[in-house]
């Protein structure tokens, strides 16, 4: 074999083709993208500056993507990337006590999430449940400690909508001093966070809770509140247009 075989016979080919479209404005949280001509409608995409973003509205001249998080980075121009992804979030019994942004990243300043799974969070929705008797949620903490087995525990997936901080940490002391977040979680989309996030949050939440409802657990979930979604999709709805 002569050398120039040689190299033929180890020269390989594998490598990465993303699709990668350039940013035509930015505003308001809203990013107009052209050339992600392949996306499809809720798939995540990375700008240059490592914001992350969702596809929501679909055009033949460009994208309109929804911006998680500060747009102040993302310049005309910029490149941005398509992740392949559709959108999906931590959960899991490794979410339990733990307090969590709308994009499920930690906020409570305990360090990374240890294992735990990621779920989608457009899914099927499944038929009608039986729904819980307000008794059993009135008594959750008190039932959780007569438990015998995980299938009798109660757990709970929190999500404030729109609240100011400082009434999410107050919370979060409320429950922490009663030993409650063992089995809860919070998710928090404060009043300072973009419209974007307050908007997906009560989604990311419900991917959390069908967690446990998928693995024969019990779990409630709590939105407060929901008019503060209802806004932030008004001023979406607007810029997207």
């Amino acid at each position: 074999m002569t050398l120039l075989e040689s190299r033929i016979s180890h020269f390989y080919t594998n490598f990465q083709v993303d699709e990668i479209g350039r940013v035509v404005s930015v505003g308001d949280g809203i990013a107009r993208v052209y050339g992600l001509n392949e996306i499809q409608a809720g798939e995540m995409v990375e700008f240059a500056s490592g914001v992350k973003g969702i596809a929501l509205n679909l055009q033949n001249e460009n994208v309109g993507i929804v911006v998680f998080g500060s747009d102040t980075a993302i310049k005309e121009g910029d490149l941005v990337k398509r992740t392949g992804s559709i959108m999906d979030v931590p959960t899991g019994k490794a979410m339990l006590g733990r307090v969590v942004d709308a994009l499920g990243l930690p906020i409570d300043r305990r360090g990374a999430l240890s294992d735990h799974e990621r779920r989608r969070v457009e899914v099927k929705a499944p038929g009608i449940i039986e729904p819980i008797a307000i008794d059993t949620i009135l008594n959750q903490k008190h039932m959780n400690s007569r438990s015998t087995s995980e299938s009798e525990t109660l757990y709970c997936v929190y999500v404030a909508i729109g609240q100011k901080r400082s009434t999410v940490a107050q919370l979060v002391q409320i429950l922490s001093e009663a030993n409650a977040l063992e089995y809860s979680i919070l998710v928090a989309a404060t009043a300072s966070d973009p419209a974007p996030l307050q908007f997906m949050a009560p989604y990311l939440e419900c991917a959390m809770w069908e967690y446990f409802r998928d693995n024969g657990m019990q779990a409630l979930i709590i939105y407060d509140d929901l008019s503060k979604q209802a806004v932030a999709y008004q001023q979406m709805s607007l810029l997207l247009r």
